[in-house]
């Protein structure tokens, strides 16, 4: 993927708990080393701030971590329903400015999103509705396992099926053993994805190994 063509990034997954954080500030990392202003935010978080701190740490600490993540419950669950918990509700507007804000100021932003694809997170808008919205390319971050073919296919296809672009898939390799779906996932996948396969990372991998694509 080239990522010095884009101005930003919207990172997704096929589920949470996938490693959407870890590829995400390899990314930053990668173009800061090129000598790109490039940074992460993380907008939305529900429990421990953990990944949010790795974004501003990926960024140099150039934005403050309130920047990085302005919209922080602590309740574990849904960013909809812990905002009904904590009384704190997110609104799209707001959230697509604070972006686009940080933007203007950068060449690369790369926003983290929430779970998966379809996560609610206010109470008129889903993942779906913010994507659109802020209108950045999509990468999704899949686990490299048994699940892995149906979860990624659903995934890219209801992006496109919204109508957004989705840039193409990396495959993380969360568990260094490997069964017959994670040494076939690959190929099977880019022979039945609408997108392609643009990266992988090995198990605990401090870089991104890019396709030619």
């Amino acid at each position: 993927m080239k990522l010095d063509q884009l101005n930003g990034l919207l990172v997704t997954g096929t589920d949470t708990g996938i490693g959407k954080t870890w590829i995400s500030a390899l990314i930053i990392e990668e173009l800061r080393k090129k000598g790109t202003s490039a940074v992460g935010l993380k907008p939305v978080l529900s429990g421990s701030r953990e990944d949010a701190e790795k974004l501003w740490e990926a960024n140099g600490g150039t934005l403050d971590l309130d920047v990085v993540n302005p919209w922080w419950y602590r309740t574990p669950v849904a960013p909809v329903v812990a905002a009904r918990i904590e009384g704190n509700p997110l609104e799209l507007d707001a959230m697509v400015k604070h972006i686009h804000e940080v933007r203007d100021l950068h060449e690369f932003t790369l926003v983290e999103g929430v779970g998966g694809w379809e996560v609610p997170m206010g109470e008129d808008f889903a993942f779906p509705e913010f994507a659109g919205a802020l209108g950045f390319p999509i990468l999704v971050v899949a686990a490299n396992w048994l699940g892995t073919l149906n979860h990624t296919l659903l995934t890219v296809k209801a992006i496109q099926a919204a109508g957004l672009e989705c840039a193409g898939v990396v495959l993380n390799h969360l568990e260094a053993e490997r069964d017959v779906a994670a040494t076939t996932n690959r190929m099977m996948l880019e022979e039945l994805c609408p997108v392609p396969i643009v990266g992988e990372v090995l198990t605990d991998a401090d870089w991104i190994d890019w396709a030619d694509v």
